[in-house]
């Protein structure tokens, strides 16, 4: 137990330092690319491009972390996204060596964004293997308690990461780039040192010899038609989708709106983040051990669905901070219980694997919903986003009461009944 407890302190650890690198670039990305001549869609896209990048090397990270082990995975995971982070340091420097101050510079340097954002995403599984391997080291009465830790991890990043991150930026957008990059390879040693392998040589042995679906565009389809694993992957998409489109424009909603700079932005986004780590820390533990997973899914898609109908509408800031409370509530619970929930729905030898593809299919989310976003944004106004988003959120809840509520899935079944788990649910 004492060792369980310390794996989990140790991921909770290098969850956190990964989102606080993460948060430290969120708020100025996007005044970054403008900065250089980017639109409010290139901005859009410029989040997007990594969305697809993860989407594509999640699902694979993930299933090799099944194979290879979490730990060495993790830090490849990691060492991409230190690579990314350098790259967006130095973005303006190697601008300015190619094509001097010449009008090139601005697309030489957007260039560098997008590419750094490219490799990063290839690379980011950190989340998707840091769940995988607190599945490893939890039972299933305490999964979403566990799970909730890199929720918690998440919203302490974003506390400060954002706040601080909008502060160094007084001194030049590629210093928060080179601080996230400085923690990264932080992360690096503390991966490398006090984290163990969850899977010895002999599980991962035994899971390796289980026939597992092959990763592929087919499997993702497959899944989506498994009893309980198709629900929950159809949900976190539309919710990605939801989540994206909010998350996509923030900074230029603020800055449309509000007219907020990177540093105000910040601190709202570190506002979201105490929320977040409330909620994911605090409260999910407790709404699990009272309620079941499906009927949590259910409650929190319909506050979003208000909430987020609420951000679109917004005239004022104190308003906004009342309404991200209920948002950043369904946000915390739909993360941490729909991936509790898969990891319950599948084998123990196809965690990894079901994690990525629920990644990967939150990612295509990602790819979508920033670039939609912003084209709603730029030509129909700040409000557009959210009720675009509110409307998702409705189909969401319309969706998980009839396939979770009313017609639920069978359970998984046991080593005996492979063929009644690959049918379809009715």
């Amino acid at each position: 137990m004492n060792l369980g407890k310390s794996r989990l302190a140790t991921i909770f650890a290098i969850v956190f330092v990964d989102l606080l690198g993460f948060g430290l670039i969120l708020p100025l990305l996007p005044f970054y690319a403008q900065k250089y001549g980017a639109s409010a869609l290139m901005v859009g896209l410029l989040a997007s491009v990594y969305a697809l990048a993860q989407m594509i090397g999640a699902p694979v990270l993930g299933r090799m972390s099944d194979r290879y082990g979490r730990r060495p995975i993790l830090l490849v995971s990691i060492f991409g996204t230190f690579i990314g982070f350098v790259l967006l340091g130095l973005a303006e420097p190697i601008g300015q060596l190619v094509s001097g101050n010449t009008p090139l510079q601005d697309e030489v340097v957007i260039g560098i964004l997008f590419l750094s954002r490219v490799i990063d995403g290839l690379t980011g599984g950190n989340i998707t293997v840091a769940q995988a391997y607190i599945t490893d080291v939890t039972d299933e009465k305490n999964r979403a308690k566990g799970l909730g830790l890199i929720g918690a991890a998440f919203g302490m990043g974003f506390i400060l990461g954002p706040a601080i991150g909008g502060l160094l930026s007084r001194w030049g957008y590629p210093v928060p780039a080179f601080a996230a990059a400085l923690l990264s390879m932080i992360n690096l040693v503390m991966v490398f040192f006090l984290l163990p392998e969850s899977l010895n040589a002999a599980r991962r042995a035994a899971m390796a010899n289980r026939p597992r679906p092959a990763f592929s565009a087919r499997a993702l389809w497959e899944a989506l038609n498994r009893p309980r694993v198709g629900p929950l992957i159809h949900i976190r998409f539309i919710f990605g989708l939801a989540s994206a489109a909010f998350q996509g424009v923030f900074a230029l909603y603020a800055a449309a709106r509000l007219g907020l700079d990177a540093q105000g932005t910040g601190l709202v986004l570190a506002y979201v983040g105490v929320l977040v780590v409330l909620v994911q820390g605090v409260a999910i533990g407790r709404l699990t051990a009272r309620f079941s997973e499906s009927l949590l899914i259910l409650w929190a898609s319909a506050l979003m669905a208000v909430s987020l109908a609420a951000w679109a509408l917004v005239p004022t800031l104190p308003l906004l901070l009342i309404v991200l409370i209920p948002l950043s509530l369904g946000t915390g619970i739909l993360n941490t219980v729909i991936s509790s929930a898969l990891t319950k729905s599948v084998y123990p030898e196809e965690i990894g694997g079901t994690l990525g593809l629920a990644a990967s299919a939150e990612s295509l989310s990602r790819v979508i919903g920033p670039a939609l976003a912003a084209l709603l944004l730029g030509s129909l106004g700040p409000w557009a986003p959210g009720i675009f988003g509110a409307a998702l959120m409705i189909w969401v809840t319309s969706f998980a009461y009839r396939r979770l509520i009313t017609r639920p899935d069978p359970p998984l079944p046991t080593r005996g009944e492979p063929a009644a788990y690959g049918e379809a649910g009715s």
